[in-house]
């Protein structure tokens, strides 16, 4: 879809466009120096720069508990479309404004998963990943095992867990067993479209997961790499729960019932067989994965979680935002248009990607806060931050 700069305005009900926003965001960290917590009639801001205030206990949630975001660049998805194929820019690179930003998010562990094509990119993609660890001990830890999930939230440091949204870099069985001692830990089967494992959500035909898709899932539950089945189509994604001995996460999709039928998202059986496996469902703030007219809110993704939770029970709820830290919409006009022109017609995207009032770097304090005013009692809300996911991955991984 074509988006003229006039209207770029309307994105985010008026505010301001990304560029100008991060140079604000920018500026403010540096009169802030740190992003320090402060008190204001029993409600906290969490980032200094900011305006927005939390409840008492909405903040105590979250620095209480382990927070999984299970669908989250590090970086600057702006940075990483405009620097393209160039090996001459590191579109991945955290400087330490964005790296505020991060501390701010209340978020103690992302896992920043892209699709990718094959080998290639799969090798060099996994290699940047590491590098966030060995750049920045101080700062980012690489997960691999729940001990290591333990260990960043104790430590204060920022965790990742090292995920591809593919397989085609799986060639054969053994290259599994390669890219997990290189540091993945999880891996969808497929993306949008048919691969040799099985078919992508917006694909004409949908075959199932493939003799050799089957292969690849037996060696994924060998070595304990978690199958995601986000993207897959519908019938790739009852199979891969029928197939695999481990859970089968949906690290960020929501109900189909509740957005118009859209194909990215899950089906009612295919909510109830990810249960079944023991897995769990991210639920994400994209705009069109929530609802299929206007308005779409944050109330509209809470929506999903009491959803889901009524069909299946809150232990298979967590958190995929499928975003950076600021979101879409307000990305520079280029890297926009670059987003969008990757998806066929049945994403369909309206005039904005995000969801109003989950659209900006403390989104989950938000989340949370609608999530204390839906009912959900603190237990519950624990298991959707990030205790669900940390159960799940604990059965998947052998470590």
């Amino acid at each position: 879809m074509s988006m003229e700069a006039s209207s770029r305005a309307n994105r985010k009900g008026g505010a301001q466009s990304k560029t100008s926003r991060r140079g604000m965001l920018k500026g403010g960290l540096a009169a802030a120096g740190t992003a320090a917590t402060m008190v204001n009639f029993g409600r906290y801001k969490v980032f200094a720069a900011g305006e927005r205030t939390y409840s008492a206990k909405t903040v105590e949630l979250i620095n209480r508990n382990l927070v999984i975001d299970m669908l989250s660049l590090l970086g600057d998805l702006g940075d990483m479309l405009t620097a393209g194929n160039s090996k001459l820019k590191d579109g991945m690179a955290v400087d330490d404004a964005h790296l505020e930003k991060l501390r701010s998010a209340g978020v103690n562990i992302y896992h920043p998963a892209i699709g990718l094509g094959g080998r290639d990119s799969a090798l060099a993609y996994v290699a940047r990943l590491n590098a966030y660890a060995a750049e920045r001990p101080d700062v980012f830890r690489r997960i691999d095992s729940v001990a290591d999930m333990d260990a960043v939230k104790a430590e204060g440091k920022i965790g990742y867990i090292v995920g591809i949204q593919n397989a085609q870099h799986f060639e054969r069985p053994d290259d599994v067993n390669e890219f997990y001692h290189l540091g993945q830990r999880i891996s969808q089967l497929t993306y949008n479209s048919q691969t040799r494992i099985g078919a992508g959500s917006t694909d004409r035909v949908d075959g199932g997961v493939s003799d050799f898709g089957a292969a690849i899932i037996k060696r994924m539950n060998e070595v304990g790499m978690a199958v995601d089945v986000s993207h897959c189509g519908d019938r790739t994604t009852l199979d891969a729960f029928e197939l695999s001995e481990a859970p089968v996460l949906i690290t960020h999709s929501n109900a189909r019932a509740l957005a118009g039928g859209h194909p990215r998202c899950k089906s009612d059986e295919a909510i109830k067989k990810m249960a079944k496996s023991g897995g769990v469902m991210g639920i994400t703030g994209v705009r069109n994965f929530i609802r299929d007219k206007e308005p779409t809110t944050i109330e509209h993704m809470l929506d999903h979680f009491d959803y889901v939770a009524k069909l299946v029970g809150v232990e298979h709820l967590g958190i995929g935002s499928d975003m950076d830290a600021d979101g879409y919409d307000d990305l520079p006009e280029a890297a926009y248009e670059r987003l969008k022109s990757g998806y066929k017609d049945s994403y369909k995207f309206r005039g904005k990607i995000d969801t109003d009032g989950f659209d900006h770097p403390q989104k989950v304090f938000d989340l949370t806060e609608g999530l204390v005013r839906r009912g959900y009692s603190d237990s519950d809300i624990e298991l959707i931050l990030g205790g669900n996911f940390k159960r799940a991955l604990g059965e998947i991984w052998k470590s």
